[in-house]
């Protein structure tokens, strides 16, 4: 989706608002695949490559304006870095912390579901 707004006789492509639904430092999983992980950064709208897109089956490929997270995350036998669309995301109840050994560069404090970003880390 494409808004052009007029200003003066000249037009601009604004992006669509996106609104992402979580925040660093929560604890999600992955919708189909059941891996679980916690979101260290956010790009508002698809900003991987055109490879790593087309690598998805196209039956299963997101929509590309909408916020994807990029997640330390885990599946029971190995540690990576994932990056999600939202629509694949939802909310982890198991009130379990991830076991990632990236966590402890990044967060602090795990509690009611999520970790909080050591300071050095905040903008």
């Amino acid at each position: 989706m494409k808004v052009t707004i007029q200003n003066i006789g000249t037009s601009i492509i604004a992006p669509p608002v996106v609104h992402a639904r979580f925040s660093i430092g929560d604890v999600l999983k992955h919708r189909s695949f059941g891996f679980r992980g916690v979101v260290f950064d956010i790009d508002p709208v698809f900003a991987n490559s055109e490879e790593w897109y087309e690598s998805i089956p196209e039956h299963a490929r997101p929509d590309k304006q909408q916020p994807f997270y990029h997640l330390l995350a885990e599946n029971g036998e190995n540690s990576y870095v994932a990056y999600v669309s939202q629509q694949n995301l939802v909310a982890d109840d198991s009130e379990e912390p991830v076991d990632h050994p990236a966590i402890t560069g990044l967060f602090g404090d795990y509690a009611d579901g999520k970790y909080q970003l050591r300071p050095r880390h905040r903008h």
